[in-house]
């Protein structure tokens, strides 16, 4: 049985635990009926149509274009993920991806863009998609090969290949990030707002996944792209990327989490109705600590995720730091709680049908998507240096004040 008490926690206010009641009872309704593991496209497009007409994808996009908040309210989000989680992986990607492929338009779109894609991603009419990985650039964002090139005064072409893209092939629109020149490296791009049926786009190749999603390689050949449609100015993409991420980091740490509470749920179930040796499974001491461990891991993962979605609410510029914690401890955290699970229900957990057992493929590409737990490391660690070079260059100028 899900537990929704830890949203009485101070992190939370009267309007996110409303928010969280009505969304888990809706889903433990509705999102069964539209689940069909044997055609994964049409189920996420039924799940986005569900979310969008229920009002849940209110939460993607702003006030300013019919959504719940003036700005995005990470809480909302990792409330929305974890939740939707526990019920179905796909039904968190649904949601996911609303906003991710959104969230550039959101923070950086002109008032044009915002009234021309948010809406339609807002009401479950459109699917949404966010294109920055390539065959040789994932987590290094400055290597990226994709290339923009203007055409003529309000135009430019893209061409290159994106690859690993979520809701690739059934998506509307993507976010695409491509190199103008402007800069070498990580400044040297800009982000753009193409329409899936933009000639010159084209599906290049489906990507099978053990845990069934829609992903894609896509290709572009000399795809014109109105300028119009640029996020930001020329330049600005790795600052996109950036802070896309830094609210949209966080809620993939909610997921992780909504992962490992059903887990914890169905190996807690398991363990208090199997017998063996003439007692429960739940009477052995062994189980006892592996059922402790997981639930002293996920109230860690839980305060650090929602740790830094309130930091980020309470009008932190940036959260670099606490999202990748949140990211890399709950993703990690996760892994170990579905094993766990799968180990209590003994050969049945890695039978097909079982929920431990989809769950245990469903977790694993959450440690690598939208940065590895290396590279959150990476993350935490530059961003712990850099505080403390600025501590001692401030300690620095304040003794040398004194003298």
């Amino acid at each position: 049985m899900r537990s929704l008490s830890h949203f009485n926690w101070p992190f939370f206010t009267d309007r996110h635990r409303h928010f969280a009641a009505e969304l888990a009872a809706w889903a433990n309704r509705e999102v069964a009926r539209h689940i069909d593991l044997t055609d994964v496209d049409r189920t996420c497009r039924a799940l986005v149509r569900a979310l969008g007409e229920a009002g849940w994808l209110m939460a993607v996009v702003p006030a300013s274009h019919g959504g719940l908040s003036k700005n995005l309210d990470v809480r909302t989000l990792c409330s929305a993920r974890e939740i939707l989680a526990w019920n179905e992986g796909l039904a968190d990607f649904a949601f996911a991806m609303q906003g991710l492929g959104t969230g550039p338009i959101s923070l950086f779109g002109t008032e044009e863009v915002k009234a021309k894609y948010l809406p339609p991603v807002r009401e479950g009419r459109h699917i949404a998609a966010f294109a920055l990985s390539e065959p040789e650039a994932g987590s290094d964002v400055g290597a990226l090969a994709t290339t923009a090139t203007m055409d003529g005064p309000a135009h430019v072409r893209l061409n290159g290949l994106k690859t690993w893209i979520s809701n690739g092939g059934i998506a509307d629109h993507y976010v695409v990030f491509a190199r103008t020149g402007t800069a070498p490296g990580k400044k040297g791009l800009s982000a753009f707002v193409v329409d899936a049926d933009a000639p010159g786009l084209s599906v290049a190749d489906r990507i099978d996944v053990i845990a069934p999603h829609p992903l894609a390689t896509l290709r572009f050949d000399d795809c014109r792209v109105p300028l119009a449609n640029r996020l930001g100015a020329p330049g600005d993409g790795f600052k996109v990327a950036m802070a896309t991420l830094d609210i949209f980091r966080s809620t993939v740490g909610a997921a992780a989490l909504g992962l490992a509470r059903r887990a914890f749920d169905e190996a807690t179930t398991r363990s208090a109705t199997r017998k063996l040796f003439g007692a429960s499974l739940a009477d052995f001491q062994m189980t006892k600590a592996a059922l402790a461990d997981c639930a002293i891991e996920i109230d860690a993962a839980a305060l650090l995720v929602y740790r830094a979605a309130w930091t980020k609410d309470a009008g932190a510029p940036r959260i670099t730091r606490e999202a990748s914690i949140a990211k890399a401890f709950a993703t990690e955290m996760a892994q170990r709680v579905v094993d766990r699970a799968v180990q209590i229900f003994g050969g049945n957990g890695v039978r097909h049908g079982v929920k431990v057992e989809a769950l245990y493929r469903e977790i694993r590409a959450l440690r690598i998507y939208e940065g590895a737990t290396e590279v959150q490391k990476l993350i935490i660690a530059d961003d712990l240096l850099k505080a403390h070079a600025k501590t001692e260059a401030a300690g620095e100028a304040r003794r040398s004040e004194r003298t």
